[in-house]
Formats: C-alpha cells, sequence, structure tokens
C-alpha cells in the first residue's frame, strides 16, 4: 500500500511541498493546487510527482453540489467538473466529493437526506458530473457520510449501479459509515463486510479511528487520531493491501504537520504488525 495524507506547512513551490511530504514519508498525495492555478504550475507539480515516485491519489473537489440557493449549486457542479478534469489531466485515482446537503452546513444533517427524490438527485448529479469529462484515466467518488447517500456499503452498490458509469469508483471512509452502535461494536467485522462488497471498486482509502463516548447519551461516536479509538488499524492495511500495492491509504482531518507526522507513523506501524509492506 502507499500512505499519504494532507501537508499542513505552507509551501510556494514544487521543491518546499516536495520537503513537506518527504519529511512525512508520505508515497501518496493529494494533488497540492487546484484547477485554478496555471497550467504550468499544474505541469510542475505533476512533474514533480512523477519524478519522485508520488501516486496522485485523489483530487478533492469540496463543494457542495445540493446548495440550496440555485445559483451556488450551478457554480459548485462547475466546480467539480473542473475538478475532474484536473484529475484527469494529472491522472489522479480519484476526484472525491460528499454527495451535499441542503443544510446550514454543507455537510451537515437534513431530514430530506433520507428521501428518494434526494438519492435521485445524488444519481443525477454525479451522471452529469462524469458525462461533462468522460475520464478515461481517473474516476469521480463520493466519500461515504453517516447521514448522506452513501451511509453504507449497500447503498454504495447500489449507487453504483444506477450512476451506471464505469468511471464512478468507491472512495472508502469506513469510519464515516459508522453510525451506530451496532457497527461500532463490531467494527472489524463491518469494514471487512465494506472491503468484500466493494473492494473491486476501491481507488481511494481514508484511514480513521473512532471511539465511543461513555456517559454521551443516547450515543455519540466520534472520530480521533490513528491509534487513539477502537479501530484495529493492521486490518484496514490488510485490507488496503489486498487491493493492491499501489492503493493509497490516507490519514485526515488532523490539526498540524506533526499530527500528520504521527499519524503515519501510526498507520506504519500497524501495516509492520500486519507484516503489510508500505511504499
Amino acid at each position: 500500500m502507499r500512505l499519504g495524507g494532507s501537508v499542513m506547512k505552507p509551501y510556494s513551490s514544487p521543491k518546499e511541498w516536495l520537503a513537506h511530504v518527504k519529511e512525512l514519508g508520505y508515497s501518496a498525495v493529494i494533488f497540492p493546487v487546484e484547477s485554478t492555478a496555471p497550467a504550468h504550475v499544474i505541469r510542475d507539480y505533476l512533474q514533480c510527482c512523477r519524478d519522485n515516485d508520488l501516486l496522485i491519489g485523489e483530487v478533492g473537489a469540496w463543494r457542495n453540489v445540493m446548495a440550496r440557493d440555485e445559483k451556488e449549486r450551478a457554480a459548485n457542479l462547475d466546480w467539480n467538473i473542473r475538478q475532474l478534469e484536473l484529475a484527469e489531466t494529472v491522472g489522479a485515482n480519484c476526484c472525491v466529493n460528499i454527495s451535499g446537503s441542503m443544510a446550514e452546513l454543507w455537510d451537515g444533517y437534513h431530514p430530506a437526506l433520507g428521501t428518494r427524490e434526494v438519492y435521485e438527485r445524488v444519481v443525477e448529479n454525479t451522471q452529469r458530473i462524469i458525462d461533462a469529462v468522460k475520464p478515461a484515466h481517473t474516476a469521480y467518488s463520493l466519500e461515504p457520510m453517516p447521514w448522506m447517500v452513501p451511509e453504507s456499503p449497500e447503498q454504495y452498490l447500489q449507487l453504483m449501479r444506477d450512476v451506471d458509469r464505469s468511471a464512478f469508483k468507491v472512495h472508502m471512509d469506513y469510519c464515516n459509515m459508522i453510525n451506530g452502535v451496532e457497527r461500532y461494536r463490531d467494527a472489524s467485522g463491518f469494514i471487512a463486510h465494506c472491503f468484500e462488497l466493494l473492494g473491486e471498486s476501491i481507488v481511494s482509502i481514508h484511514a480513521k479511528d473512532v471511539l465511543i463516548s461513555e456517559g454521551a447519551l443516547p450515543v455519540n461516536i466520534n472520530e480521533v487520531p490513528p491509534g487513539e479509538g477502537s479501530i484495529d488499524l493492521p486490518l484496514v492495511t490488510e485490507l488496503a493491501h489486498a487491493l493492491g500495492d499501489d492503493i493509497p491509504v490516507f490519514v485526515e482531518h488532523l490539526p498540524d504537520h506533526a499530527a500528520y507526522m504521527k499519524a503515519a507513523a501510526v498507520m506504519r506501524q500497524a501495516a509492520e504488525q500486519a507484516g503489510v509492506p508500505v511504499k
């Protein structure tokens, strides 16, 4: 497997960015510039990745394509198209977003998120983005969320069938789908089930941890840094490795460079425990 994550230290050139990547020990990266960057800047960072055997695992497209405001929604759909074009240009494993929400927070809970109408809109949005680009070398993916499509591996599988586009692949974030006590209680079984059901379509993985808060009623399951929760991280590395030597596994949602250094070290230790080679 390949290990990666965010780069939190500032940089203004591929050389500076590469120094941070090497310090973190990443062999997979999130592409460090957006589609609005000049073409020569995109080329320079792409060449840096190629020269240093860095797999581009993700291009982020984190904007709300379900926004209530029509102009905002249209602009965000266009942004996802532009970011998918960038992913295709640089040969990333995927361009990733979440399916979006009509709540005040772009990733917030809204009661309509469980309706058939919203599900069909997710299908239509995904088809529209992919059809605008027709990528041959990358995929468009949706990161699962606890309260929006897709919130289970079964729903993700059905979504792929309904979107019906070969360029729609799986971004695996098992922690975001541990949204109840049953999945938390048998997290290892649930994670194994996710990989079993979706494995052939997985193009990128977020390696995170979760911990239940005792005494918080009715239930509170929190994301925590790798190694500080209940997830069997060696199992995660085993399941990732079974997908191929170059599958990218990313740590995320950490506050600073030191936290990413620590999380990467935890994941390397987990891989070592499992006998999994890390590039």
